[in-house]
């Protein structure tokens, strides 16, 4: 009796101790994340890892040289080309926080991403890109102090001014970006841990959670709201009273010019508002995974490496800067 209680007690403490395995399986915390990525063809990886190798040496290229060409240039020494000049180094850094790993990840079998790794790669890109968006707003008071008060323009944009107005960005940017960080990695994802997308972004890991999100769906949709109305209010303001000021120019070679100053801008805003209210600014997200990745790449890659081609292309003072950096390298050569 006694050697079969014995049995019985080992079988009911081995039972136990599997279901506490078990239970404690289902419900761990994650380590690491599988970066799904885009479902391409093993014969077309090369391809793609070749699109995007290219699309980032662009982006580098393309924005390095505007920063070495506002820097360089005495005559471009102006508030308008020190927010330019910020503008390239923020569409430099946050698509450094996701091309190098998208590129690693497009090549290798193991799609993986550590659990600090992707909550500092989210970190960052969030507080990237609510920079560039409050940046976006600031060139665009710039342009209106130029245009509608030329007087007061170098009070209302000292240096001191310009500087101050560069830091509250990143003031709210790095803001934005630690609510959502501690809200997101708060979540627990318990056994889940593949994320369809090519980097760690909100949609797709409230999706993969294993709690109710719906505290941070609100959170992710009012704080977008909040920035993309206040600084889109900023900019339409802007160019409301510009556009009032441009039309009372009475030479049309006049009008020509300032609107060709804030056709740049106005195109980068479209671009980059569009895609950002698109994926963000919208209760649950976008249903769709595809969608979802097509219009991360539009804003992570594309923009970036679109609007150092923008500014130098529409903007006569920049390619004569340009022009004359080059001439007189070659002349010293």
């Amino acid at each position: 009796m006694v050697a079969f209680a014995l049995q019985v007690q080992l079988r009911s403490s081995v039972h136990i101790s599997v279901l506490k395995d078990e239970l404690s399986r289902n419900s761990s915390e994650v380590t690491e994340f599988i970066l799904l990525g885009f479902k391409t063809p093993p014969e077309l990886q090369i391809l793609l890892f070749l699109v995007f190798l290219v699309i980032y040496v662009a982006i580098l290229v393309g924005n390095l040289s505007m920063i070495a060409v506002i820097k360089m240039d005495s005559r471009l020494q102006t508030p308008m080309y020190f927010f330019l000049r910020n503008l390239s180094y923020l569409d430099v850094c946050y698509s450094t926080v996701i091309a190098p790993k998208t590129l690693a990840n497009i090549l290798t079998n193991e799609k993986k991403i550590s659990y600090n790794s992707c909550a500092a790669q989210f970190f960052f890109f969030a507080l990237f890109v609510t920079t560039e968006c409050f940046l976006l707003a600031v060139m665009a008071f710039d342009r209106f102090s130029a245009i509608c008060s030329p007087l007061l323009y170098p009070v209302h944009m000292s240096q001191k001014v310009c500087v101050q107005l560069v830091t509250g960005s990143y003031i709210c940017g790095c803001i934005n970006s630690m609510i959502q960080t501690g809200f997101t990695f708060s979540l627990r994802f318990c056994q889940e841990n593949r994320l369809d997308h090519f980097f760690c972004d909100v949609p797709a890991l409230i999706k993969i959670s294993c709690v109710d999100t719906f505290v941070n769906e609100i959170v992710l949709f009012v704080l977008s709201a909040v920035i993309i109305i206040t600084t889109t209010t900023i900019i339409l303001v802007s160019y409301g009273y510009i556009l009032s000021t441009v039309l009372k120019i009475p030479s049309t070679q006049g009008r020509s010019k300032t609107f060709s100053t804030c056709g740049s801008h106005i195109a980068v805003v479209s671009l980059f508002y569009g895609t950002v209210f698109f994926m963000y600014a919208q209760p649950g997200g976008i249903s769709s995974p595809q969608q979802n990745k097509i219009v991360a790449v539009f804003y992570t890659l594309i923009i970036p490496m679109l609007n150092p081609l923008i500014y130098s292309l529409r903007n006569r003072d920049v390619k004569d800067a340009m022009k004359r950096i080059l001439c007189g390298t070659w002349s010293s050569l």
